[in-house]
């Protein structure tokens, strides 16, 4: 169960690290061994566990900063999540195709953090099934809700499937790895591709990690922002 958030430090310490900063390992067992569909994947495990994280947070920020409008709510978390990449960009001491597969699938998965938080501060429920959707249209997987959810459909199928991903250890690594890299590049933002190939540049790999990690971030975070708040109606409870 998702630890809930204990203080307003993840209002105002952005670089604060919590038990869902990268990944878990299941999730990179499952992506590895079916890459196509790494997005998809990405997204269902980050509204499933990191939703009621969102949740927490923006009930909590609310009780703390009644004054406080939606919007700059969103702004803090924005504020938070774009230095996350931008430390992450810089730091990971992971060299080669691996370093750079598992740097743009920690940005993926920050950034997904950072919309389900966005959504939260604007009144939506971050752990709704449809969140899922709305994270790979505003990370460009999908450009339509429509492909995003069949796609979503197939990979809950394959996750459910386990017997599918037997094959995946006969696989040559270096191969699965590229086709993930591409994929999780995909979902980080499109120039994040280039961190795949910077990765394995001595002295290139930080300082082009860092402008491309936070650049990307506060794209996203534009799209996430003007979705949500044009979209204000909350979603339904259950009760």
């Amino acid at each position: 169960m998702t630890k809930p958030l204990n203080s307003s430090t993840e209002l105002t310490e952005p670089a604060t690290i919590t038990e869902t900063d990268a990944p878990p390992g299941t999730l990179w067992s499952r992506m590895k061994a079916d890459p196509q569909y790494a997005p998809e994947h990405l997204a269902l495990e980050a509204v499933r566990r990191l939703g009621p994280e969102a949740a927490a947070w923006a009930e909590r920020a609310r009780a703390e900063h009644p004054d406080r409008t939606p919007e700059q709510l969103a702004a803090q978390a924005v504020k938070r999540f774009t230095t996350l990449a931008r430390i992450s960009g810089a730091v990971s001491g992971a060299t080669g195709l691996p370093g750079a597969v598992l740097d743009v699938g920690v940005l993926a998965w920050n950034q997904a953090r950072m919309v389900l938080h966005i959504a939260a501060a604007h009144g939506h429920d971050p752990a709704a099934p449809e969140r899922a959707t709305e994270l790979l249209v505003l990370q460009r997987v999908h450009k339509l809700a429509q492909s995003a959810r069949l796609a979503l459909g197939v990979a809950a199928g394959r996750e459910r499937a386990v017997k599918m991903f037997a094959g995946a250890g006969t696989r040559p690594l270096s191969g699965v790895m590229l086709r993930l890299g591409v994929k999780l590049a995909q979902m980080a933002g499109v120039h994040a591709a280039r961190r795949v190939f910077a990765k394995m540049i001595p002295g290139a790999a930080i300082v082009l990690g860092t402008w491309v990690n936070s650049a990307a971030t506060r794209e996203l975070a534009e799209r996430a922002r003007d979705l949500y708040s044009h979209t204000r109606q909350p979603d339904p409870q259950p009760r």
